[in-house]
């Protein structure tokens, strides 16, 4: 083994939308699960050795064995998954949303166990659907269920409340009635619970105010684990809710985890917004923290706020530098010569199955069948990776020939079904190729046929976008050179304060996804015209 060694660990370590993580250590290695919606595969994994250097493992839930996101609505589908390790087992618990609007939230909880992260993964068990951000709690006495209450009543507040499960471990079952955990007096709209056993302590960690620029994390702690617990007097664990100049805003959502060492950790999401509680393109991203503890047991952050630079736990190096020890950067190339998606690609609401989606019916190319509209929740052919800065690039070349309209292919910023930019081919009236760009704000489509270009024979070609802060631009290349095309378009309108809309008082549509860029193919005549794309590029600035 190498020597000890202090480091610095930088946020977000898990850039672009990683949100609501949950970490988890087995021997040497630390696992996160985040949030993943309505993009598969569902519930990203990650893996380190040190907490500072990161690897993508992808997704856990990779088919529709494991997971159905078919009809689910923009930023529904996978809420705060739960990951823990017990009995030799990865436990991977997760809510499938399939309905938030108008007050009700259908969220039934599963659970998939796997004897290594990279799976297999078992047939989900159903656990319940009372209410989402459910976790498992592991002691000697046992396991629980716990999760927020939720409450559809007009005029309760969304939230009853949470309560806790005993779980049978063997037959992968709750059992028994739930107990209401008591909660300290006035704790309000609390949610993503998790629970630990430290000494005669049971400590109960949940995210607070809300998922935006009031989000925190707060801590209370008990004797018994259903309670009563009485809340940290010193405050929130971590927030930084009256601090709208630091750089890491709307800090919530924590888990925890002790190193082999004996230091303790916090992961908990962050977003970096555009401008003083500006829009965030980014989504809500992964960030940690070091955690001490006082002498009267209760946990701390160095300043309560989150920071950029942390120091790193002191962790020894393995001489034979094994995954996770040496940092491994998203690809920033891809050339489509796999047999299957690298682990930074996702698809919407559908796995990269052959039926739309093919890497050898031509080497080195990723073939897609143009699917269905960008309003249809189910069908669409669209591969696409996060945003990880707000000043990036994404190249790609495409080859398409389409005969009508109804027939389009090329690259995309996307948000949601309701938010997103396309440069594209297609074809006019009169059969001939043309790149155009249209757009999608909140529903409203406008495409600039007048700043069209006009392609000729030409079928192959390099496109590309360029995110600059709160500006967007796309651009194309024949041959001679990158060319402009279309207007400076609004970057903000893919972030999630541009994507929520609430009407009446009531949820429209939730902004919980961060945006993308990506590789787009519709076929709006149901004929599934292929387009090709080839040699793609993903290049983040600083």
């Amino acid at each position: 083994m190498g020597q000890p060694t202090a480091r610095v660990v930088r946020n977000p370590v898990l850039a672009g939308s990683h949100p609501d993580p949950s970490i988890v250590r087995v021997g040497r290695d630390f696992y996160v699960a985040t949030s993943t919606f309505e993009w598969y595969p569902g519930v990203r994994l990650h893996h380190s050795r040190d907490l500072v250097r990161w690897r993508s493992l992808g997704g856990a839930l990779d088919s529709t064995r494991l997971l159905e996101l078919t009809g689910r609505p923009d930023s529904g589908g996978v809420w705060a998954p739960n990951l823990t390790h017990v009995d030799g087992l990865f436990h991977l618990v997760y809510s499938n949303v399939s309905t938030y609007a108008g007050g009700f939230t259908d969220s039934p909880n599963h659970l998939t166990t796997a004897p290594s992260i990279e799976g297999p993964w078992s047939d989900p068990v159903p656990l319940h659907a009372r209410g989402f951000d459910a976790s498992l709690f592991h002691d000697g006495e046992g396991s629980w269920l716990v999760n927020m209450v939720h409450d559809w009543r007009p005029g309760h507040g969304g939230s009853a409340g949470l309560e806790a499960t005993p779980y049978d471990r063997a037959t992968r079952r709750p059992t028994g009635d739930p107990t209401r955990i008591v909660l300290p007096p006035q704790a309000g709209w609390i949610e993503g619970p998790n629970i630990y056993r430290r000494g005669p302590w049971y400590y109960l960690l949940t995210a607070d105010g809300g998922t935006g620029y009031d989000h925190q994390v707060t801590v209370a702690r008990s004797r018994t684990l259903t309670g009563p617990y009485e809340r940290d007097p010193f405050g929130p664990l971590i927030t930084a809710r009256d601090h709208p100049d630091l750089p890491l805003q709307k800090a919530g959502h924590g888990s925890l985890v002790e190193t082999s060492g004996g230091e303790w950790y916090m992961a908990y999401l962050v977003a970096r917004p555009h401008g003083r509680h500006g829009p965030c393109v980014l989504g809500r991203e992964t960030a940690l923290t070091p955690v001490t503890w006082t002498s009267d047991d209760w946990p701390r952050t160095p300043t309560g706020l989150p920071a950029v630079e942390v120091p790193a736990p002191v962790l020894p190096l393995a001489d034979d530098a094994p995954p996770g020890s040496t940092e491994v950067r998203p690809r920033e190339y891809d050339g489509f010569d796999r047999p299957a998606l690298g682990p930074d690609w996702s698809t919407l609401r559908r796995p990269a199955t052959p039926d739309w989606l093919s890497l050898t019916e031509r080497p080195s190319h990723l073939r897609l069948r143009g699917g269905r509209s960008p309003q249809s929740l189910t069908g669409a052919s669209l591969v696409a990776r996060r945003v990880t800065a707000a000043r990036c690039a994404f190249e790609a070349t495409v080859e398409y020939r389409p005969y009508g309209v109804q027939q389009l292919a090329g690259i995309t910023a996307y948000y949601n079904s309701r938010a997103w930019y396309y440069l594209h081919l297609t074809a006019d009236d009169q059969g001939d190729t043309v790149l155009r760009v249209a757009s999608c704000d909140r529903g409203a489509v406008s495409v600039d046929e007048a700043g069209e270009v006009r392609l000729g024979d030409t079928t192959r070609l390099r496109l590309g976008v360029d995110l600059d802060g709160g500006t967007l631009r796309f651009r194309y290349d024949t041959g001679p050179g990158w060319r402009p095309v279309g207007p400076s378009l609004d970057a903000t309108v893919l972030s999630d304060e541009h994507a929520e809309e609430i009407v009446d008082g009531r949820i429209r549509s939730l902004g919980f996804t961060g945006a993308f860029v990506g590789l787009w193919a519709w076929d709006l005549s149901g004929a599934g015209l292929h387009a090709d794309f080839d040699e793609t590029m993903y290049r983040a600035a600083g």
